[in-house]
């Protein structure tokens, strides 16, 4: 469920009509729906109430301090994977123990600023990483809470380039190592082993691979503490997919989700982490764009865009799906065409769709890229020197701009000439 729907034949956010916003801010824009958000963060905290537990919104799906701030409001935590991330997370407002940083590639100095401003945990992915941040914490006179990424090999049956619990990926500890990198980590100063965590994939629409996953770690769990270890928590992840509309895929709701977790976990006491993203702001964005050309070429039809692979860059990166449709509702006997869907970047990349079939469209029409609210945004870029597309929040019947366009003289401010020039 989300809150754009239609009213009176136009596309609104909650109670605010779309078409006010491109009027006021211009086009492209993203566009996000309070209520969707704190009711999406909603779910994951209904199907973990069996147990403690902490919801950590992925930040990396939609960065925006404004809606960090309105999710730790509503209770969630964050799962950062970087220090700009983690100084995002404590710019909303969230106090360093409701912060879990993660990610393969962590830098000395990400891991010191972590220890020094409060974290959570910090989920260990190699044993270098475990021997850096002992050294690190260990100078600073602390100890770090860790959990240890295991990769479970579980083919989580997600698009190659967002599977990462399988063996020949670059995340996470092998299995099979694991109770040796715990030994280690025990023997290390400035380590306190908290947990265990496991993160396959993302966008994943089948309960099967979570399972096969979250057993093992309930495995592994029984073993560590046989060996001495104290495990309070295991950090799972998140992951779970969202209904794409037009995709056909279906996958679990969060309260199936839940239940999987605690038939494979909850036996073991242990206090739960998720760190979801794409459902709780995936269809609580639309990205709204204007229709720039309808142009005839040999044997198709395009329909030409002002927003571009710069400002979306899903259906060229990973051939992902988004429903596209007229801000101004067609009725059910409109007239449709076949339209390859592009924008204006000089790439032949920039594709939204091939032969989708839509109403027929002119130019200055509207129209929303549905499900957009995750992983737009936070991947957009100054490609082709095009300004970063804005943010835009609605609550009710206000709306706010949360990142506004850059001008071109700012953009090129931010470059420098050497005085040799």
């Amino acid at each position: 469920m989300d809150h754009f729907v239609y009213r009176a034949g136009r596309l609104w956010a909650e109670d605010v009509p779309l078409a006010e916003i491109a009027e006021a801010v211009g086009t492209p824009v993203y566009v996000y729906s309070d209520a969707t958000l704190r009711r999406h963060l909603g779910l994951f905290q209904e199907a973990l109430d069996w147990g403690p537990h902490l919801v950590c919104f992925a930040v990396k799906a939609c960065g925006n301090v404004a809606v960090l701030r309105l999710l730790a409001e509503a209770g969630a935590g964050m799962d950062v994977v970087s220090e700009g991330e983690w100084r995002r997370a404590r710019a909303a407002g969230v106090p360093g123990e409701r912060i879990v940083f993660s990610g393969v590639g962590k830098t000395r100095a990400e891991l010191r600023c972590a220890l020094a401003g409060g974290v959570r945990q910090i989920n260990v992915e190699s044993e270098p990483e475990l021997r850096a941040l002992s050294a690190v914490a260990a100078a600073m006179g602390l100890e770090a809470p860790v959990a240890i990424r295991v990769n479970p090999d579980v083919d989580a049956r997600t698009h190659p380039k967002i599977a990462t619990g399988l063996s020949g990926t670059k995340f996470g500890i092998p299995a099979a190592r694991a109770r040796e990198a715990y030994r280690l980590a025990a023997s290390l100063p400035g380590i306190r082993v908290v947990g265990v965590d496991v993160h396959i994939g993302s966008q994943i629409t089948d309960l099967a691979p979570f399972e096969a996953a979250f057993r093992r770690v309930a495995e592994l769990t029984e073993a560590l503490r046989a060996d001495g270890h104290r495990i309070e928590r295991l950090d799972l992840g998140g992951g779970l997919g969202i209904p794409y509309a037009g995709s056909g895929e279906v996958p679990p709701l969060p309260r199936d989700w839940g239940a999987a977790i605690r038939r494979t976990v909850g036996h073991l006491g242990c206090e739960v982490t998720v760190e979801p993203g794409r459902l709780i702001a995936g269809n609580a964005g639309v990205l709204l764009s204007r229709v720039l050309y309808v142009k005839e070429g040999e044997g198709r039809d395009f329909l030409i865009l002002d927003a571009g692979m710069n400002d979306l860059v899903r259906p060229a990166l990973y051939d992902a799906h988004h429903d596209i449709v007229p801000e101004t509702e067609a009725p059910p006997d409109a007239p449709r065409r076949v339209f390859d869907v592009v924008g204006p970047v000089c790439e032949t990349g920039d594709i939204f769709a091939r032969g989708r079939e839509m109403p027929v469209l002119a130019e200055g029409d509207l129209v929303a890229f549905r499900s957009a609210g995750a992983y737009g945004a936070a991947m957009a870029s100054e490609y082709n020197s095009r300004p970063l597309v804005p943010e835009v929040l609605v609550r009710r019947d206000q709306f706010a701009v949360i990142r506004r366009r850059p001008t071109f003289d700012e953009m090129i401010a931010r470059d420098s000439v050497p005085p040799w020039l």
